[in-house]
């Protein structure tokens, strides 16, 4: 039977309040995941909350379904309020379900290129809406996954997996330095593709080997000079306007189509 909170000081509301805050998410080794339609694309993903919260009266198949799974599993089913709900999320209209759940993560060495002909890699994104969205592309086109190099943002941040709309769940996250991805890239097949405008290779000209690993740079300066020197092949989208480049997760979009146009014709 889930158990009643109202109240703000409780415990276990401030330690899920906390996960809000990146070093209470790295101490913790949890997260937030807000709304019933993403708890639901978890749920069929095989993951289930650790903490669920809902709001005091709220029915729905989908909740109640959740609620039954979350505590078979042993997780705690918690009835709320909707005040709370505003605290945990930070927002001030919620979804009616918020839930906790336990960090999970995929080293390099665990990936198998051979899942997937295509796999997105983006290094220093800043935004996490930028990269929730690249999560949801990644998701759409049927990539292997997302590699993310050196100082991105937390994808487990409350903002990033909102914008991921559930796609956090479905899509394999791996994080390493430059270093060691080039390594281990470079120890079997696969081809890095650049986004770059300093180059003259159209996007559309090139054909895309199997596995294609597609990089993305830092919204505001791109990729390094010396990561681009290491890119089997740098690509660029024409801009015929007025605007200098396009938003990375949007420019990882049309590329990772592009890829897949080539790779399921």
């Amino acid at each position: 039977m889930p158990r009643e909170i109202t109240a703000y000081s409780n415990p276990m509301v401030k330690a899920a309040r906390n996960l809000r805050e990146k070093r209470h998410r790295r101490d913790q080794r949890r997260f937030l995941a807000e709304g019933l339609r993403i708890l639901t694309e978890a749920r069929e993903a095989g993951w289930l909350p650790a903490e669920l919260y809902f709001a005091s009266g709220e029915q729905h198949p989908l909740l109640e379904t959740l609620i039954e799974e979350t505590e078979a599993a042993g997780g705690i089913a918690i009835s709320t309020t909707v005040d709370i709900l505003s605290k945990l999320s930070g927002k001030d209209n919620p979804g009616s379900v918020v839930g906790v759940y336990d960090e999970f993560s995929t080293e390099l060495a665990q990936i198998d290129r051979r899942n997937a002909s295509l796999w997105l890699v983006a290094e220093r994104l800043r935004d996490p809406g930028n990269l929730g969205t690249i999560l949801r592309t990644a998701d759409a086109t049927g990539a292997g996954g997302l590699i993310l190099i050196d100082e991105c943002v937390d994808p487990f941040s409350v903002e990033a997996v909102r914008a991921s709309m559930g796609a956090i769940f479905t899509v394999a996250v791996a994080r390493a330095d430059w270093a060691t991805f080039r390594d281990w890239l470079r120890s079997g097949p696969g081809t890095l593709v650049g986004l770059s405008l300093d180059t003259e290779h159209d996007y559309r000209a090139p054909t895309y080997p199997d596995p294609t690993f597609l990089l993305t740079g830092n919204e505001a300066q791109g990729m390094p000079d010396h990561m681009a020197a290491e890119c089997d092949l740098l690509v660029k989208i024409p801009m015929l306007g007025k605007a200098d480049s396009l938003n990375a997760a949007v420019a990882t979009a049309v590329m990772a189509y592009t890829v897949l146009g080539q790779h399921r014709p």
